[in-house]
């Protein structure tokens, strides 16, 4: 059996949406007959509370969590990728050396950015360590106001950034929030047209950059 695929989601400024995004890739990857593990390293501990809410429910199949601190995500991602198609990984809101070994283990390192100039600032810490440990990497505008002016600021300067950005635009939808809180994917709760096109077209670059990869 190949080893796992991992995905680290990370982004040093809190709020931009790095758990909603791991939760809805793994659901995604799961709808499409994958074995997905999720690895939870951020002691605010939210993915692993989505987690529990949906295994409670019954609807876990396909799933597994587990929970390291910093120093201990080499092994545990290790373990994962024996048993797992893709190993995805919650990361604290930090760019510091605490990061690096979650950036180290993955195969992909994707960067959620807030519709804000704050949150995009907030980047380049975790894109420099990134660069660093030589891993792959793709910026996702998340939250994102199409048809608005700050939205338009945001992805120019998006483009302008030292990194692969995604064309696919994750918008700033309250369904995303909804049902994480219920321990469900937004395609399995909001049952929009518009959340299935962009989470498939989304779900389309990510395995395109690990087949690349």
């Amino acid at each position: 059996m190949a080893k796992g695929k991992v995905i680290t989601v990370a982004q040093q400024k809190g709020g931009s949406g790095k758990t909603t995004l791991a939760v809805n890739l793994g659901v995604m990857l799961v709808r499409g007959g994958a074995r997905v593990a999720f690895l939870d390293t951020d002691p605010q501990g939210s993915l692993g509370r989505w987690f529990m809410t949906r295994a409670e429910d019954g609807r876990a199949e396909g799933m597994d969590l587990s929970t390291a601190s910093a120093w201990g995500v080499g092994y545990e991602v290790g373990k994962l990728r024996d048993t797992a198609d893709f190993v995805i990984i919650d990361t604290p809101p930090k760019a510091d050396s605490d990061l690096r070994p979650a950036l180290r283990v993955a195969d992909l390192v994707i960067v959620p950015v807030a519709s804000s100039h704050v949150d995009l600032w907030a980047t380049d810490g975790v894109l420099d360590l990134t660069r660093r440990e030589g891993r792959e990497v793709m910026v996702v505008l998340n939250r994102a106001r199409a048809g608005t002016r700050l939205g338009a600021e945001i992805l120019e300067a998006a483009q302008a950034l030292d990194a692969s950005l995604a064309e696919t635009q994750i918008a700033n939808r309250v369904a995303y929030a909804e049902t994480l809180g219920q321990g469900l994917g937004a395609i399995e709760g909001a049952r929009s047209p518009a959340i299935r096109t962009e989470l498939e077209a989304l779900m389309a670059e990510v395995n395109a950059r690990l087949t690349e990869g």
